[in-house]
């Protein structure tokens, strides 16, 4: 009785599993990216660039590590240098 009871419970529980998702829950619709978020994307791959060229030569510190070069060259392609 008790592996009855289990089986029946195990194939209840699988169903669901089993069936196909509406088409709704299945394609949502991607949300284009904002122009703030674009410009973001622009800076990151300018300094990314700019990272591997002055890496490449030589040009950055030891300690220099990516966050911090991002943070300085974000700022510096926002035009918020105060220097």
């Amino acid at each position: 009785m008790n592996r009855i009871l289990r089986t029946a419970l195990a194939a209840a529980m699988a169903l669901p599993l089993a069936m196909p998702l509406p088409a709704s829950a299945q394609t949502n619709p991607k949300k284009e990216p904002t122009a703030g978020q674009l410009a973001a994307r622009e800076r990151m791959t300018k300094c990314s660039a700019e990272w591997k060229a002055d890496k490449a030569a030589g040009k950055v510190t030891k300690d220099m590590k990516w966050p911090k070069f991002w943070s300085e060259c974000n700022k510096r392609l926002k035009g918020g240098t105060k220097a």
